[in-house]
């Protein structure tokens, strides 16, 4: 198996005008023999050898003398590559016996290195912000509509309704507020009962108790991962105001049941689609369901806005008022006076050219996601002891975060894997922790738990980032069995 090494960039680096002695300093702290020479802006100047040191010390360089741009100390011409390149360019240099390369920007500024134990760092996921969303902020730049005003916001909306095929959408500042705001316009707050999963982001919660309201929660399906509709039954009371189904990590919840009993009770259906941009259901598109249905933008997400989130509404009333909360609950047509005591949940129209252009380019955006999957899908399909994200023939995920279950594993062997890929350059996150482990929502729950508690403790989501080609998410799969088969099933730990 590859050694694994943890060593920070910043391990590699020394910069001009820099003594031998700092030299020898980082190349015996790094372990790698090699520094890498950089000026005050971080761009790669030279590389010094730990032989090239000791070499020069012998021709008569002192500990003390400096190293400066002007010195012949230093190779001024290394080996380096860009950061994007491919896997393939950086196996080539190591066949040339090249041992640690620098990766560069367009800048030339070092951003991060490679080994035969660490390929890069691969995120677990970024953002694709092309051309067209820059041009469109630098129109809001150089207009001046930078704040909430601006017609950005007006064409996100729009574009965002046209893609679900209907509903009335309205922009907010984060997916969060996108959920208190929705919660609040259909009057939910204090005395009130919201049913939620258990298994979910925090922002789910947050946003029923700064709603006034009581989250309720609920245990999840262990074949959908989403909320469980015999639990959600059992715990409605004569309080419950609203269900909240959470399409987690882009897998669709049963919509159609839960509306049905939420018909049948009376109740409200909030939904939160902050991962499920883009799912399917029974072939529509989720989000026009529920009375509510909240989407966000962060930049981790299918499509982005930096922050930013959308609340989409089926009855053009609660709509309207939904926009008048969201703006401090001003009269529309009367400024400062203000009917309500409303919030400052708006979006830039910085924030929402970005959409308008993420817009543009969603069903490329989406489909990229998908290929993605699928890759990782036909690499791990058979391996044993893994569980792939649900599928059924009901509904199709959003292609969100690519998150897998280990199964047969001892409690940590989840963690202990994680740090490992991090040492070789794969970022890689545990599942959201249940709600009720943490000490902020623990009276909210009543019970165990066993589905949330054992699909959270193995849950393992690996870089799912839109520029992944096959050749690296091989390469990832790759470190990742090589590092899972460090340890036994069946409770066996063989570290």
């Amino acid at each position: 198996m590859t050694t694994r090494s943890n060593i920070p960039l910043e391990s590699l680096l020394v910069t001009l005008p820099v003594t031998f002695h700092d030299v020898l300093q980082t190349i015996n702290a790094n372990t790698l023999g090699i520094v890498f020479i950089v000026n005050q802006d971080r761009k790669l100047v030279g590389a010094l050898t730990d032989g090239d040191a000791r070499r020069d010390l012998l021709r008569g360089a002192g500990l003390s003398d400096l190293i400066t741009h002007d010195s012949a100390f230093f190779n001024k011409s290394p080996h380096y590559l860009p950061f994007d390149c491919e896997i393939g360019a950086i196996w080539k240099l190591f066949e040339q016996g090249v041992r640690c390369i620098p990766l560069v920007d367009a800048a030339h500024r070092i951003v991060d290195f490679s080994t035969r134990a660490r390929i890069r760092q691969f995120m677990v996921l970024q953002p694709d912000v092309g051309e067209q969303e820059i041009s469109n902020v630098l129109e809001c730049v150089t207009s001046g509509w930078i704040s909430s005003q601006g017609s950005f916001i007006g064409k996100f909306e729009r574009a965002f309704s046209d893609y679900l095929g209907g509903g009335h959408a309205i922009a907010v500042s984060n997916g969060t507020v996108a959920l208190q705001l929705a919660l609040t316009t259909l009057g939910i707050g204090r005395g009130d009962e919201v049913i939620v999963p258990d298994f979910t982001f925090g922002a789910s919660i947050n946003a029923i108790i700064h709603a006034g309201a009581t989250p309720v929660l609920t245990d999840v399906n262990p074949d959908t991962w989403t909320i469980d509709l015999d639990d959600v039954r059992s715990r409605i009371t004569p309080r419950t105001r609203a269900v909240m189904p959470v399409h987690l990590y882009g897998q669709p919840a049963h919509i159609d049941e839960i509306i049905s009993l939420a018909r049948e009770k009376g109740l409200l259906v909030v939904e939160d689609c902050a991962e499920g941009m883009g799912a399917t259901y029974k072939n529509r598109r989720v989000g026009l369901d529920g009375d509510a249905t909240c989407f966000s933008f962060f930049a981790n997400k299918s499509i982005t806005t930096g922050e930013g989130g959308m609340v989409v509404f089926r009855d053009v009333e609660m709509a309207k008022r939904a926009r008048i909360l969201r703006d401090h609950g001003m009269n529309p047509q009367k400024r400062y006076w203000h009917d309500h005591a409303g919030f400052n949940f708006r979006m830039t129209n910085m924030q929402a050219a970005v959409g308008v252009a993420q817009m543009d380019r969603v069903e490329e955006l989406l489909g990229r996601k998908k290929a993605i999957f699928q890759a990782y899908d036909d690499l791990l399909s058979a391996h044993p002891g893994i569980n792939l994200l649900p599928k059924n023939d009901w509904s199709e995920n959003s292609y969100w975060l690519y998150t897998i279950i280990l199964d047969g594993y001892e409690d940590g062997v989840r963690d202990q894997l994680i740090t490992n890929l991090g040492f070789r350059g794969i970022d890689a996150r545990p599942g959201f922790y249940p709600m009720h482990q943490m000490a902020p929502y623990r009276d909210y729950g009543t019970g165990p738990y066993p589905v949330s508690t054992r699909l959270s403790a193995n849950a393992i989501s690996l870089p799912s980032s839109f520029g992944l080609s096959n050749d690296e998410i091989a390469h990832i799969v790759e470190i990742f069995v090589d590092e899972l088969s460090r340890f036994s099933r069946d409770n066996v730990c063989v570290q």
